[in-house]
């Protein structure tokens, strides 16, 4: 009997456990696997790149240099990425006077991003890159290969934080609201 109990109440401890694990590290939206100070990385490759927009019109990324930019990694297949993508407008919306920008850079094929952009409304600039997007993606600290991955580049063009996974207004513009006071 008191075997019984004690193997029970070890159960429990171990279910416990293992429950907090997968709380803290998959599903709390601060889990440290979904934000990060980045490695120091360098953000030449995506300031020299040119991409093209949801219109096929290239476009040139040192436009950026000189602003905060939050580089949204998406792709149209992605349920999380399209979930994000309100509150990502909402944030381009009411920082771009204050020289911030959301970019979404698609890690997919042109038409697939045209056809989404003509279906939803995004306030900011949608880029199409199919396997460059990933390798930029990877050169700025994306050392998981997930979708999506947001990135704040300051205005010096220093990554200062990068997100795995999908997230929110909110802990984007507490991690804006230093850099724009600088």
């Amino acid at each position: 009997m008191l075997t019984k109990l004690r193997a029970n109440a070890i159960y429990f401890v171990l279910m416990f456990g293992l429950g907090f694990t997968i709380y803290y590290f998959a599903l709390n939206p601060n889990s440290p696997l979904k934000q990060s100070n980045p490695p120091s990385v360098s953000t030449a490759a995506f300031f020299n790149s040119q991409l093209v927009n949801e219109d096929g019109i290239r476009q040139d990324l040192k436009q950026y240099q000189g602003k905060i930019v939050v580089l949204n990694f998406w792709a149209t297949w992605c349920p999380p990425c399209r979930e994000e993508m309100p509150e990502l407008s909402e944030l381009h919306t009411q920082y771009q006077a204050k020289n911030v920008v959301v970019v979404g850079l698609a890690v997919d094929e042109l038409a697939l991003v045209k056809e989404f952009a003509l279906a939803t409304q995004v306030s900011y600039p949608l880029l199409a890159a199919e396997d460059e997007g990933m390798q930029l993606a990877s050169e700025l600290g994306n050392s998981q290969g997930v979708l999506p991955y947001t990135v704040i580049i300051d205005k010096d063009g220093v990554v200062q934080k990068n997100y795995f996974g999908r997230i929110s207004k909110a802990l984007l513009s507490e991690a804006l609201e230093p850099l724009i006071q600088d």
